[in-house]
């Protein structure tokens, strides 16, 4: 079953399916952003593993989504600086930064059922499930064998960083679905000539 909203959780890591909800390749443009409201980011944090399911958040709101954006763009800029050579000592300090404070301890709780499930004590806070991705983030850049794991998509026009989990480390697109077949549709179209339409056709 496809994810709602068009968010993807294939990423490898919570930190870098954050970084997913924008960019990448797109088929259109106003695809682009995916976090574009409160129920956007809270199918995300559930999706993603932040917040386990049936958790409420009703306090999820225009804040969370511009602070999570913001998140998103701290956490893209470190990724690819660090996949280019080293980030900026001032972006490492803000993830360290939004990395501090404590973020929501998850407790077992028996359910009607009899089954345990993950719940929160209390309602979940902005800074705590900040504080989870960005955590996630600083075990992924300080562990060095996850670290060597991670790849940008070959994908033309695409930017999405993912860990490379594959056998033999061969992956090349962050989506085989998406970006490989784009590319093996303009490989097809190389060897044979043929136009977009004519492909398609």
């Amino acid at each position: 079953m496809a994810a709602p909203y068009d968010l993807r959780f294939d990423c490898g890591r919570i930190c870098l399916d954050l970084v997913a909800t924008t960019g990448g390749a797109a088929e259109r443009p106003a695809a682009l952003e995916r976090l574009t409201g409160p129920d956007q980011l809270a199918a995300w944090l559930t999706g993603a593993g932040v917040v386990p399911y049936g958790v409420p958040l009703d306090a999820v709101d225009a804040l969370w989504v511009t602070r999570f954006r913001a998140l998103r763009a701290l956490l893209g800029r470190v990724l690819h600086a660090e996949l280019r050579g080293r980030a900026a000592d001032a972006d490492l300090a803000r993830l360290n930064a939004a990395a501090a404070a404590p973020p929501p301890a998850v407790h077992a709780v028996r359910g009607p059922d009899g089954a345990l499930a993950g719940n929160f004590p209390g309602p979940p806070d902005c800074a705590g499930l900040l504080a989870a991705v960005a955590r996630d983030a600083v075990a992924l850049l300080t562990d060095p064998a996850a670290r060597g794991l991670l790849r940008q998509c070959a994908g033309e026009g695409c930017s999405l960083v993912y860990l490379d989990t594959s056998r033999g480390r061969r992956r090349r697109w962050c989506s085989s679905e998406v970006c490989g077949n784009r590319e093996r549709v303009a490989r097809h179209r190389r060897r044979t000539g043929k136009s977009p339409d004519q492909v398609r056709a």
